[in-house]
């Protein structure tokens, strides 16, 4: 079985493994399933000599020659080299349209599907991920380690480096989507050009945050005890497009910064030193809200909240299909965190 989970796709897609034909991206990442099917397809046609053609077939391609796949995958390209072929699902990519196709040892080309999440039962998922001669590889949203890679590369694009504050802050605001975030980095490279070096004012600058606001307020409602507000907000930003593994890592990211303001205050820090001492800085819009928290939360209670954010996580990690409905049940939980550790922080003695 070829199933490569999402922390193993980068190791995996560096080193292609031959005796594998055909790759099914999927995901609930759009823009990370299309970047690296490309990335895949360019690799593979750059390491034939001549190069490989690569082909991208679309749904109007396969209407007018229903058998063009079949027919890419058994016959060799007319001038060597070789051929990859990118297709996306759809009504004529299906598990049953493709089965035989797969079976093939020796295909002709190599084939790359692109496809939205898949659950784990589903048959095309299963299809692909129970051959030795073809992968499944998931996309999900981009961990903080992606990010730093996605950073670096396009750094080394155009030659420059970011101070420290600047790299945290850009890691916050990104992530939502490899696509959007690919734009913001180039939007931010494009704004700074002509400079040695980014800081995190350019990045406050440049960088957008809508995306990240509209996560904040999910997590802002569930740390406030406000479980109903979160939960709509979840539904909102769901249905808007953003996804349960970017509405968890606002979760950690948030309440990790809540535990650590939390440590300097429980340390002896006043209030302006605790907030200082956070990296990246906190928006002016959230400094409230946030303070309300921070006196709201005891340690103990913020490790537990932590606790739960990583155990529902790995939970929609293995049962995707739950996701939407995990990430609730985990906002609520948050929220009864919350309104229980606000009780206990205003009882006397």
């Amino acid at each position: 079985m070829v199933a490569v989970k999402a922390h193993q796709a980068l190791s995996f897609l560096e080193k292609p493994n031959p005796k594998i034909g055909s790759y099914l991206f999927f995901g609930t990442d759009p823009g990370l399933v299309s970047e690296r099917s490309k990335q895949l397809a360019e690799k593979l046609a750059n390491a034939t000599s001549p190069a490989s053609e690569i082909l991208r077939l679309d749904e109007k391609d396969l209407d007018a020659e229903p058998d063009r796949i079949g027919m890419e995958m058994q016959t060799l390209a007319m001038f060597g080299g070789g051929k990859v072929v990118r297709v996306k699902h759809g009504r004529r990519v299906t598990a049953n349209a493709l089965k035989l196709l797969l079976s093939d040892p020796n295909p002709a080309c190599h084939l790359i599907i692109e496809a939205a999440n898949l659950r784990p039962g589903d048959s095309l998922r299963t299809l692909f991920e129970k051959s030795t001669t073809t992968a499944a590889v998931a996309c999900y949203a981009d961990s903080a380690r992606d990010l730093e890679a996605l950073i670096n590369r396009k750094l080394a694009e155009s030659q420059q480096t970011i101070t420290m504050d600047g790299r945290e802050l850009l890691v916050a605001r990104l992530g939502a989507d490899r696509a959007l975030s690919v734009g913001e980095l180039d939007k931010l490279t494009l704004y700074t050009s002509g400079q040695r070096q980014i800081t995190a004012d350019d990045v406050e600058a440049i960088v957008g945050d809508a995306s990240e606001m509209a996560l904040d307020k999910i997590v802002y409602a569930a740390a406030l005890g406000q479980a109903k507000t979160a939960v709509g907000e979840c539904a909102r930003a769901l249905s808007a497009g953003d996804n349960v593994h970017a509405i968890l890592a606002a979760a950690q990211r948030h309440f990790h910064r809540l535990q650590t303001a939390r440590a300097h205050l429980d340390s002896g820090k006043n209030e302006a030193d605790a907030l200082k001492r956070l990296k990246p800085p906190l928006h002016f819009k959230q400094k409230s809200a946030f303070v309300s928290q921070l006196y709201a939360w005891r340690h103990d209670a913020l490790l537990d909240a932590i606790d739960t954010i990583v155990q529902a996580s790995r939970a929609t990690r293995s049962n995707s299909a739950l996701d939407a409905v995990l990430v609730e049940r985990l906002l609520i939980r948050v929220a009864q965190l919350a309104q229980r550790s606000k009780r206990a922080a205003i009882r006397p003695g």
